[in-house]
């Protein structure tokens, strides 16, 4: 099992200044997380989501962390979608200059602006949303593995040209794709995708998407020259000494979290106002509740919450799904910065070591 860091870079009321020191924060974050053992910090792109991801440069803050850091891989998450998005020839060249900079340490990972407010900024047609990501998807690896690129696509027409620099990695940096339905986790592994997903549904559940991904990637037709075989959930997680401290404060932060993914991923709503979220803390009855639950059979599987004890309890069940990553997000909206370094300390220390 390897265990990853994501930083969608939230921030609940957020200032020009609160926001520099989350970013800094982040970057020492990453630091501690390399010398504790951690696999890989991954970073998403969004844009215009008010508080729920102020990540809009991903390649920036994580060429910060490979200045810094020696082992940990670094894992852009970025959405094609030409032409108003991501042009993917300036794609190909951010990623093989991240590349060449970590000394092929990337790890590339796309993903579609499925939001109503990043379509409407970005001018992005949902109707041809899924056309424009697959032709991107499948430009980019060339533009990496050929001396000279052109391509008179649907949406993609480039004329002969020299795409520069190539990613120091061989046959280039591997591939990841964002996606949580059992549709789109069978589609990635069809891609020779790796899957990255949030860790939702029960046990069973998951298991069964995992058994689906394996069998999609055993006969995969990839995008790029290799099979990534690689299956990642992303939970959202706090782990303290203190079991009932890291849970008033998890289970607070793993609110702000989905509450605020479903606002901008499951309405066509566009709103550029401050998120209608619940920030305070759960009631005594609420935490008592949350607590007992966590690990009971049936119950869905989605919050890596609590003490070391606990925090081995809930890796051991995706160890034996078989989930190969897990990614955690530690730093949402409402949990304080210094608690999230506690967490990937506590973790990295406490909990890391048992699963090495």
């Amino acid at each position: 099992m390897k265990f990853s860091l994501l930083y969608e870079m939230q921030i609940a009321d957020p200032t020009p200044t609160s926001e520099a020191a989350m970013f800094r924060e982040s970057v020492e974050q990453a630091v501690l997380a390399d010398r504790l053992g951690y696999h890989r910090i991954w970073a998403a792109e969004h844009h215009g989501l008010y508080e729920y991801s102020h990540s809009s440069a991903p390649e920036v803050f994580l060429s910060f962390v490979a200045a810094r850091t020696e082992r940990i891989r670094i894992g852009a998450v970025v959405a094609l979608l030409p032409p108003r998005h991501d042009q993917p020839l300036r794609v190909a060249e951010r990623i093989a200059t991240l590349d060449a900079l970590s000394g092929g340490r990337v790890d590339f990972g796309v993903s579609k602006s499925s939001s109503a407010v990043e379509q409407g900024a970005l001018e992005v047609e949902p109707a041809t949303l899924h056309e424009q990501w697959l032709e991107a998807l499948r430009a980019i690896p060339e533009m990496w593995q050929r001396e000279v690129f052109e391509s008179k696509g649907e949406y993609l027409d480039v004329a002969p040209t020299r795409v520069l620099p190539k990613p120091v990695q061989s046959p280039h940096p591997p591939i990841f794709c964002a996606c949580t339905g059992a549709d789109s986790v069978v589609s990635a592994g069809r891609l020779g995708l790796g899957a990255i997903n949030l860790a939702m549904g029960t046990d069973d559940y998951l298991m069964g998407k995992v058994a689906a991904y394996r069998d999609a990637v055993g006969a995969a037709e990839p995008v790029g020259k290799a099979v990534v075989d690689h299956f990642a959930c992303a939970p959202p997680a706090l782990v303290l000494g203190d079991d009932k401290r890291a849970c008033a404060y998890g289970f607070r932060g793993a609110r702000f979290l989905t509450v605020a993914l479903g606002r901008y991923y499951f309405g066509r709503e566009r709103s550029a106002a401050r998120l209608p979220v619940e920030r305070g803390f759960l009631s005594d009855a609420d935490l008592a509740a949350a607590m007992q639950n966590r690990g009971a059979p049936g119950a869905a599987n989605n919050a890596c919450i609590g003490d070391p004890s606990a925090a081995k309890e809930f890796v051991q069940r995706f160890v034996e799904i078989g989930v190969d990553e897990l990614v955690f997000i530690m730093q949402m909206g409402t949990v304080p910065m210094e608690l999230v370094t506690e967490s990937v300390r506590t973790f990295g220390e406490k909990v890391l070591p048992h699963f090495a």
